[in-house]
C-alpha cells in the first residue's frame, strides 16, 4: 500500500461514524385511525344498482331460444337484449334454470335499470291485459303533475297504463304488461283512488267583504281552523274579486271548516253596518300601513274591517264595516293612521340635487340622521325634494335642508355653453385626458352630451370660480378647433418605419416642431399610404410641406430595381465569404437583397438613390455576362398575342422558358400597348427562344387550332424521349407545338398541341401512336442481390444506361430498395441515435425516422448512399449552430448526412437518399468547400502567427486516492441473526434467521 510523508493511508481514513453520524431517533406518531362520528361522514352512496326478475316457463315468449338448435348462434331474445343495452348503457345477464325459468340480472343506474327492466319484460314475457274502473275526478291524481305519476309507475310494475280522455266517456283504466305486473299496477292505481275517495273539496258562498272576517287579524282564525281539522282552507287574496273560500281535505274536517265559516259569515253579515270617510289618497298607504299591517291592528282592536280603494282607483273614500259599538273607535284609529305622516317639498335647482345626496348618500344621511322616520324623495328633471314622515320631525328635516340648499347656492355656481359636437370628443381628448385636466385643475364637473342626446350644451358646475375659469378654457379650446384643419398627405407605406424612426425619435423631431399638430400613420394591416394631419390651419400646412420633403427624399434614396440572375451564378455575386457583394455595396451606397436558397425566385432587389442603384446592377449584370455569355433582345410582338402566347396559367411561354434553357422572357406590364417583349439568358438559348416566340405568335396569327390529347404521367418521358429527342422530332415532322404539363398543373395527363390545322392533326396522330406502342410495352423484373446494386446505379445509373443502349432501347431502372415498417422509434434511434446509426452501418442502408411533429410510427429504410470527400475543417460549418445547417441541407435535399466518428477518414460524409437528391447535395456540399476552405486556410495561418508557445514539461500529477473511510459497514460480514439489523416483520411466524457460513464481506475485495 502506498504512502506519503510516513504517513498510512489507513491514518488518513475518517472514521464511519465521525464521518457519517446517526440521526436522532423521533417517536413514530400514534396513527391509528380513530373511530367515532366522523368515520362514516364521507361515506358515498353507489350510483349502480342491480335488479333480478324471473320469467317462468309458461310467460316465456321465446321458449325454444335456449335449445341445441340455437347453440353457437344468437337467439332472438340475446338480440332484444343488446338491443336493450345500447338503448339504456345497463349491463343484461341471463341464465335459465332447471324448470325452464329464465332469471334476468340487470345493472347500471337506477333509473336506466328501471326502464330497462321493462322493456325486458314486454319483449321477453308474453303481454296480458286488465282493466280496473276508477272515478274520472280520481284520474288526474293518478296522472300527476305533468305524468310524471304515471311515469314512475309504469316504470316500476313494467306496465303500459292508458288512462282514458276527458272527452271519453268511460272511468274504465286499461294496463297492458305481464300478469305479475298488472296486478301490481292494479293495486297502486286502487290505492290512489281510495286516498282520493276519503277526501272532500267545497266551495263556500262567501262575500269577499266578508273574508277578513273569516281569517281573522293576521289570518288567526283560519289556521286556528286548519290546525283543529287539518284541512286546507284558500281564501283568495285582496287583489282577486271573488265571492268564494274553497277548503279541501278528509270530509270531516272540510265539514266542520264549513260549519264555523258559514257561521261566523252569516253572524257578520246580520250585525255589521258600514261607515265611509274622506281620505286624501296620499293618506291611504298609511292607513294601510307596511304590509296591510295598520288594517290587521285596527281589525285585532276593534273587530271592524277597513276597506281601502286600490291605488289605481282615484276615489279617496274608505269604507270600515263592522258591529255598530265597534265603529267609533276604529274610524278613531283610522284617523290616527293617516295623520301619522304629513308631506312637505323644499325646493331646490335640480343640478344643486346630486350635491344634497353626496357620494353615496353620504351628504343626505347626515342632514337626516337624526330624523330616523323621516323619508327623503328626490324626483330627477324636478326643482323639489319631497320629504315625508311624523310631522315634527318632517318640520325639523325641512328646516335642516332648507339651510343646507341656501349654503350651497352661496358657493355653488353653474354655466352652460354652447360647443359644437363635432369638437365634443377633442374636448374629451384620448381616455378623457383632457376633460380630466381642466376638471383637476378648476375643481368643477363638466357634462358633456353623448352622441346620441344629439345636443351642444356643455354644463359646468361648482365653485364660481372654477366654474368660471373652465368655461373659459372650454370656450379657448373651441375658438382654436372652428380654426383647425385636417390634411391627408400620401405617403408609401414602405417610408412609414423610416418617417417614425428607432422607437419614434424620428416623428417625435416632427412632432416637437409642429406641436399643436396631429400626426396619424394608418395601422400596419391596413396597408395604407394615407397619413393624416390635424391642427391649426398655418401649422398643418407647414408640417405637409416638411413631411413631404422628407418622403421626396426618401424616395430619391430608396429608388428600387430587380435584376433576374440565374440562380447558379447568385454565389459568384456575393463572392467568396461575402466579398463581392460587400464591395459592390461600399462602391454604390445600395442595398442589395438575394432571395434564399429555398426560393424559386432569381430577382436580386437593389435600393438606393437612382445613379447608385443602376451603376449596381449593371456591376451584377456584368458579372452574369462574364460567367455565362449573356446576351438580352427585343422582340416585336403584337401586344394583342400576348394573352394567347403567355397561356392558361402561362403554361406556353413557361414551356418555352424551360425548353430554351431557362431564359427570361419579360412581357410588358398588363394594360400597356407596347409590342415589346425581351428575351434574357445565355446567347444560344436567346436564339432559340426567339425563333420558337415568333413561330408561335406566327402560328396563333394565323388561325391556330389547339388539341388535347391524354396519356399517363408515366408515359411522359418516353414521349419526350432522351434529352427531348422524340418530341423534337415529332416538331420537325409536323410543325406542331406540343406542351407538356409542369410539376404543378393540377392536370398530369392533358398534352396540349398548338399549330395550324393540318400541323396538329399530323401530330395528334403521331402522339397517339407512341402512346399505343406504349401501352403495348412489356415490363420485366429481375431479382438481384442488394448488394450488387451500388455496381448498378454507380456514377448516375451508367451501367444501366448501357445496357439499354445495347439492346435496342429498352429501359432498365433501378430503384432503390425500400421497406416502411412501423415501430415505436424512441426505442430504434437509441441515445442521441447511437441505435440507428449502428444499424444503417451494419447493414448499409439509410433509415428514415419521422419528425416529432409529425407523430408518425412509419420508419421508412432505402439503399441509395455514396461518399463525398469534404474537407473536416468544414464539417462545423455545414453543420451549423446546434446543427441547424445540417438540418437545414437534409429537409432541402431530402438526404441523410452521416459524418465521420472515430476511426472514419475524417473528411468522407455518406450522403444517403433518392439518387437525384444525393447526387444534388454532393454538388451542394462541394461548392460549400469551395467557397469556404479559403477563409479557413487564411483563419488558421492567422491563429499560427498569434499563438503563445506551449510549455514542454508539466508537472507530474500526485495520485491522489481521494476520500477514504474506515470501520464502515461493508468493511464486515453482516450479521444476519440480529434482530436489530434484521428484524422480522410484523405478524411473521417462525425463529430466527440462520447466519450464512461466509466470513467473507460485502462487495468486492480490497487490494492496497
Amino acid at each position: 500500500m502506498a504512502t506519503t510523508s510516513g504517513v498510512s493511508a489507513e491514518d488518513e481514513a475518517y472514521d464511519y461514524t465521525e464521518a457519517f453520524p446517526a440521526l436522532p431517533m423521533i417517536e413514530k406518531a400514534n396513527t391509528t385511525p380513530v373511530s367515532g362520528q366522523w368515520s362514516n361522514k364521507f361515506t358515498v352512496k353507489t350510483s349502480k344498482c342491480t335488479q333480478v326478475f324471473t320469467v317462468p316457463l309458461e310467460e316465456r315468449r321465446f321458449k325454444d331460444d335456449f335449445g341445441e338448435s340455437s347453440f353457437g348462434d344468437e337467439g332472438k331474445q340475446a338480440e332484444i337484449c343488446k338491443d336493450i343495452m345500447a338503448k339504456t348503457g345497463v349491463t343484461i345477464e341471463m341464465s335459465l334454470s332447471k324448470d325452464q325459468t329464465l332469471t334476468v340480472v340487470v345493472t347500471g343506474k337506477e333509473e336506466q335499470v328501471k326502464k330497462a327492466r321493462r322493456e325486458v319484460m314486454t319483449k321477453l314475457q308474453t303481454q296480458a291485459s286488465g282493466s280496473i274502473r276508477i272515478p274520472r275526478e280520481h284520474h288526474r291524481f293518478i296522472l300527476g303533475a305533468k305524468g310524471k305519476k304515471l311515469q314512475d309507475l309504469e316504470l316500476t310494475t313494467a306496465t303500459k297504463i292508458t288512462i282514458p280522455r276527458t272527452d271519453e266517456p268511460s272511468d274504465a283504466i286499461k294496463i297492458y304488461g305481464t300478469k305479475e305486473g298488472i296486478d301490481k299496477a292494479m293495486h297502486e292505481i286502487q290505492i290512489i283512488s281510495d286516498i282520493q275517495s276519503k277526501l272532500a273539496y267545497e266551495r263556500l258562498p262567501v262575500q269577499k267583504v266578508y273574508h277578513p272576517f273569516v281569517c281573522g287579524p293576521s289570518n288567526s282564525t283560519v289556521r286556528q281552523l286548519m290546525d283543529e281539522t287539518g284541512a286546507k282552507i284558500n281564501v283568495p287574496p285582496p287583489s282577486v274579486l271573488s265571492d268564494e273560500i274553497v277548503v279541501s281535505g278528509e270530509k270531516e274536517g272540510v265539514m266542520k271548516c264549513k260549519a264555523t265559516i258559514m257561521a261566523i259569515y252569516e253572524e257578520k253579515k246580520r250585525k255589521c253596518q258600514t261607515v265611509s270617510v274622506e281620505v286624501r289618497k296620499s293618506q291611504h298607504k298609511y292607513v294601510i300601513g307596511p304590509r296591510g299591517n295598520s288594517l290587521q291592528e285596527i281589525l285585532a282592536a276593534t273587530g271592524v274591517s277597513v276597506e281601502v280603494p286600490p291605488l289605481d282607483d282615484p276615489s279617496e273614500t274608505i269604507t270600515l264595516r263592522g258591529e255598530q259599538d265597534k265603529l267609533g273607535p276604529a274610524l278613531t284609529m283610522v284617523y290616527s293612521k293617516a295623520n301619522s305622516v304629513v308631506f312637505a317639498v323644499v325646493h331646490a335647482a335640480d343640478w344643486l340635487h346630486k350635491y344634497i345626496i353626496g357620494k353615496k348618500g353620504a351628504t343626505v344621511k347626515n342632514i337626516t340622521s337624526n330624523f330616523p322616520k323621516v323619508h327623503i324623495e328626490f324626483t330627477e328633471g324636478e326643482d323639489k325634494i319631497q320629504v315625508e314622515g311624523p310631522p315634527e320631525e318632517v318640520d325639523q328635516a325641512v328646516k335642516a335642508l332648507e339651510d343646507f340648499v341656501k349654503d350651497l347656492q352661496s358657493r355653488m355656481d353653474f354655466a352652460e355653453i354652447e360647443i359644437d359636437q363635432r369638437f365634443h370628443k377633442h374636448i374629451i381628448g384620448k381616455g378623457g385626458s383632457n376633460i380630466s385636466k381642466i376638471k383637476d385643475e378648476t375643481g368643477v364637473a363638466i357634462r358633456i352630451p353623448s352622441d346620441s342626446e344629439n345636443s351642444n350644451t356643455i354644463r359646468i358646475e361648482g365653485e364660481p370660480q372654477g366654474v368660471k375659469k373652465a368655461k373659459k378654457e372650454l370656450l379657448e379650446m373651441a375658438s382654436r378647433m372652428e380654426n383647425e384643419k385636417t390634411r391627408d398627405i400620401i405617403i408609401e407605406q414602405r417610408f412609414h418605419r423610416m418617417l417614425i424612426g428607432a422607437r419614434g425619435e424620428g416623428i417625435k423631431t416632427v412632432r416637437d416642431k409642429f406641436n399643436q399638430v396631429q400626426i396619424t400613420f394608418p395601422d400596419q394591416g391596413r396597408k395604407s399610404d394615407v397619413v393624416t394631419l390635424r391642427g391649426p390651419k398655418n401649422d398643418v400646412d407647414k408640417c405637409y410641406q416638411h413631411l413631404q420633403k422628407q418622403t421626396q427624399d426618401l424616395i430619391a434614396s430608396n429608388y428600387q430595381a430587380q435584376v433576374h440572375i440565374f440562380k447558379d451564378f447568385h454565389k459568384n455575386v456575393i463572392g467568396k465569404g461575402g466579398a463581392t457583394i460587400r464591395k459592390i455595396r461600399e462602391e454604390t451606397d445600395t442595398r442589395i437583397d438575394l432571395p434564399t436558397e429555398a426560393s424559386d425566385s432569381d430577382v436580386i432587389v437593389i435600393t438606393g438613390k437612382k445613379p447608385n442603384v443602376e451603376a449596381a446592377k449593371k456591376k451584377i449584370e456584368a458579372i452574369q455576362k462574364e460567367l455565362a455569355d449573356i446576351k438580352e433582345l427585343s422582340v416585336e410582338v403584337p401586344h394583342k398575342l400576348h394573352n394567347s402566347i403567355i397561356g392558361a396559367k402561362g403554361r406556353l411561354i413557361r414551356s418555352i422558358m424551360d425548353e430554351c434553357g431557362g431564359v427570361i422572357i419579360r412581357f410588358p406590364a398588363e394594360g400597356s400597348t407596347s409590342d415589346k417583349v425581351t428575351i434574357r439568358g445565355p446567347v444560344d438559348d436567346v436564339d432559340k427562344a426567339k425563333k420558337q416566340l415568333l413561330e408561335l405568335a406566327s402560328q396563333i396569327q394565323n388561325t391556330s387550332n389547339v388539341e388535347e390529347i391524354r396519356a399517363k404521367p408515366e408515359y411522359h418521358k418516353f414521349l419526350i424521349g432522351r434529352g427531348g429527342s422524340k418530341i423534337r422530332k415529332v416538331r420537325e415532322n409536323t410543325g406542331a407545338r406540343i406542351i407538356f404539363p409542369s410539376g404543378d398543373d393540377a392536370d398530369q395527363e392533358l398534352i396540349t398541341i398548338i399549330g395550324t390545322k393540318e400541323s396538329v392533326a399530323e401530330a395528334k396522330t403521331e402522339i397517339l401512336g407512341l402512346i399505343k406502342d406504349l401501352d403495348n410495352i412489356v415490363e420485366g423484373e429481375v431479382n438481384v442481390d442488394p448488394k450488387y446494386h451500388k455496381h448498378f446505379v454507380a456514377r448516375r445509373g451508367e451501367v444501366l444506361r448501357q445496357i439499354g443502349d445495347d439492346f435496342g432501347g429498352v429501359t432498365v431502372s433501378s430503384s432503390p430498395i425500400r421497406g416502411e415498417c412501423t415501430f415505436d422509434s424512441r426505442y430504434i434511434i437509441g441515445q442521441k441515435g447511437r441505435d440507428v446509426r449502428k444499424l444503417m452501418d451494419e447493414y448499409n442502408v439509410n433509415i428514415s425516422i419521422p419528425p416529432q411533429d409529425q407523430q408518425s410510427d412509419l420508419i421508412k429504410e432505402d439503399m441509395v448512399h455514396i461518399e463525398v470527400k469534404v474537407d473536416h475543417r468544414i464539417h462545423p460549418r455545414i453543420i451549423g449552430q446546434k446543427g441547424r445547417g445540417v438540418r437545414k441541407i437534409q429537409e432541402d435535399f431530402k438526404v441523410d448526412l452521416r459524418f465521420p466518428r472515430g476511426n472514419d477518414n475524417p473528411d468522407i460524409i455518406v450522403i444517403s437518399g433518392a439518387e437525384d437528391d444525393v447526387y444534388d447535395c454532393k454538388d451542394h456540399l462541394l461548392n460549400i468547400e469551395e467557397e469556404f476552405l479559403q477563409d479557413v486556410l487564411d483563419n488558421e495561418y492567422i491563429q499560427s502567427l498569434t499563438q503563445a508557445p506551449s510549455r514542454k514539461s508539466e508537472e507530474p500529477r500526485v495520485n491522489d486516492r481521494g476520500f477514504a473511510v474506515k470501520n464502515a459497514p461493508w468493511d464486515s460480514a453482516p450479521d444476519t441473526s440480529s434482530t436489530a439489523e434484521f428484524p422480522s416483520f410484523p405478524g411473521a411466524s417462525g425463529g430466527n434467521a440462520v447466519a450464512p457460513n461466509s466470513n467473507k464481506a460485502w462487495g468486492p475485495s480490497r487490494r492496497y
